[in-house]
């Protein structure tokens, strides 16, 4: 299947990040240049507390850069923006009073869409995500990934150039996990997004980034950085994980997270 890209790129130069404390500043990232190309699938592993979650605040305009810069499509990023649509690990930005279609329209409402504009487009989200015989139950009503799925569709309707995932499979058990990673990778192919993906899982990591970037213990460095071609494949996901490789590409995800030099520089691909 060909990528239609809609996206624009990310760019991180010099970025680095210190959070003020009592007992010493916590220094979270540390000299972070990254150019993602519009389009691309970008996943991030590494230790925890390694700053993958920081450096997902600092694209959505959550926090801002203790010193560098991070841009979207060359546009230094001042703050969250429609742009930029965020996937969160758990649910909990979904209102339980409103109905699933409400939900997803919330975006577009505050945005001043007209009431019949963003009521289609939410339904065609949800068609997108397979929910859309759910559109008027409420979120409690739902499963764990059922609800995940609501928040991809709702972070679609507002049809944002890159889309910020913060472990949005960490909170369901396996199979649904791996049913979400088959959804996503569809999806990605269909839309053709630009996609940064945090995630605690090297398989998941490499299954569904085009590439994937490996961060050393804090302070955060991007340690690795591999270019892959399994979430483009037309194999179906249990293909892909037996295919050998599959198995070398884990394994050097795996060993470049234990194994950091105390002194490695990123791959010059990640540099801007």
């Amino acid at each position: 299947m060909e990528t239609t890209v809609t996206g624009r790129g990310v760019a991180l130069r010099g970025v680095g990040h210190v959070y003020p404390s009592r007992a010493g500043d916590v220094v979270a990232l540390d000299g972070v240049d990254l150019l993602i190309e519009p389009g691309s699938f970008v996943a991030v592993v590494g230790p925890s507390g390694c700053g993958k979650t920081t450096l997902l605040q600092l694209v959505a305009g959550f926090i801002h850069p203790s010193i560098g810069e991070v841009s979207v499509g060359g546009v230094p990023v001042t703050g969250p923006g429609p742009e930029r649509g965020v996937v969160f690990q758990h649910p909990t930005s979904l209102y339980p009073w409103l109905s699933v279609c409400r939900n997803v329209e919330l975006g577009l409402r505050l945005r001043r869409v007209p009431r019949a504009s963003r009521r289609s487009r939410a339904l065609t989200e949800l068609a997108r995500v397979g929910l859309a015989d759910v559109a008027e139950r409420r979120p409690y009503e739902l499963s764990g990934g059922m609800q995940q799925r609501c928040q991809i569709a709702r972070a679609l309707a507002n049809d944002p150039d890159v889309m910020l995932m913060d472990e949005p499979f960490g909170a369901v058990d396996a199979l649904t996990r791996e049913r979400l990673q088959d959804d996503l990778r569809r999806l990605w192919l269909a839309t053709g997004r630009t996609v940064l993906f945090i995630t605690h899982g090297v398989d998941e990591a490499a299954l569904l980034g085009s590439r994937v970037l490996v961060m050393s213990p804090r302070p955060g460095r991007i340690v690795d950085d591999l270019e892959l071609g399994f979430s483009r494949s037309a194999s179906t996901n249990d293909e892909i994980r037996s295919d050998p490789d599959f198995a070398a590409a884990t394994a050097r995800i795996r060993a470049a997270i234990r194994d950091v030099p105390p002194d490695h520089h990123p791959d010059p691909r990640s540099r801007t």
